[in-house]
């Protein structure tokens, strides 16, 4: 479904300049910006993926990964194709490096409102815009979250960071929470693997936290890539430096995509990344795609406080944002 865009600017010569993403991409007429779903026609930028879902499941929210918003509960999650990242590593490659320029897709529609039945149908207490980057169906997201939040319903992306501040300051009233992958802490490493840059990724994340939007960040380990002991003290610094509260995720790395011919990330260089976070003080650290280091002890007399099976929660002791044991406070959104 076609929907003029919102966030963009007619520049000269019939041309307009993509305000969504920090690419601010400057498309000629007849031509899709580096996302592939956003289309410049006479001078008017369309989104052709409103409500056009790819991809619609109910998840534990635990899979996103977020471990300190509303744990033990499910989300209704949607995506549509296309990215604004060419990373050679994606996962979910099949449905978030094809466009609007290629082959029909089995996509389907999923009109908002629907949306939110289907949400309270399964008794899920969020939205999650998820699988491909939410940034890029913004329009879509944009106006499911707004009846969301009218429903009590909570909302969360996952996303690449790679968003604009005006894009942030309009979806920030519905916007609850965000796993944002800070891929790497390398610019270099951005531009050749991602085609992108890490500098506003670093201004998302420290932008969202100061909306105050529930941030958790995810860093995929991949062997050579951005493993080193420079680079995850830096990350972690940085992180810490955001807020020592920020629940960090790192996870380990498998061969796919155009990536098949590296080695899986040795678990050695998780503990490894997880001691570099608790150097610079960050006080949540979780190993994903792995069975141990998934559970949330307190940060001041180490209780444990959630128990994680395999993306699920299998008990909570939080009560009311603090540790039963000690009173200290553990942040997150817990009901």
């Amino acid at each position: 479904m076609k929907k003029e865009a919102l966030l963009y600017q007619k520049i000269e010569a019939g041309k307009v300049r993509c305000l969504l993403c920090a690419h601010n991409c400057v498309i000629p007429e007849s031509s899709f910006g580096i996302c592939g779903v956003r289309k410049n026609e006479k001078g008017i930028l369309y989104t052709h993926v409103y409500g056009e879902v790819i991809a619609s499941h109910v998840d534990p929210i635990e899979k996103k990964p977020l471990y300190h918003f509303l744990p033990g509960s499910t989300s209704f999650s949607i995506a549509t194709i296309g990215c604004n990242f060419k990373c050679g590593f994606c996962q979910n490659w099949e449905i978030s490096q094809v466009s609007k320029r290629d082959r029909a897709q089995n996509t389907y529609e999923i009109k908002p409102e629907e949306v939110i039945r289907e949400t309270k149908k399964h008794g899920c207490k969020s939205i999650s815009y998820t699988y491909t980057e939410p940034t890029i169906f913004f329009e879509y997201a944009l106006d499911v979250a707004k009846l969301a939040k009218k429903e009590g319903i909570y909302n969360n992306f996952v996303t690449n960071g790679f968003m604009t501040r005006d894009c942030l300051d309009t979806i920030k009233p519905y916007l609850d929470a965000a796993n944002v992958d800070l891929k790497s802490y390398n610019d270099d490493f951005y531009k050749k693997v991602c085609k992108a840059r890490l500098e506003p990724v670093k201004d998302s994340i420290v932008y969202m936290k100061k909306l105050g939007i529930w941030v958790e960040v995810t860093t995929l380990l991949i062997p050579g890539e951005n493993d080193s002991d420079k680079e995850l003290d830096e990350l972690a610094a940085f992180l810490a430096g955001v807020g020592k509260d920020i629940p960090w995720h790192i996870s380990r790395f498998h061969p796919d995509y155009q990536f098949n011919e590296y080695p899986s990330t040795p678990i050695e260089s998780l503990t490894r990344a997880r001691d570099l976070g608790k150097k610079h003080g960050l006080k949540y650290i979780y190993l994903g795609n792995v069975a141990e280091g998934n559970d949330t002890n307190c940060h001041n007399c180490k209780a444990l406080l959630v128990k994680r099976g395999y993306m699920d929660t299998e008990r909570n002791a939080v009560k009311n944002g603090k540790c039963p044991s000690c009173g200290a406070k553990i942040e997150g959104v817990w009901a």
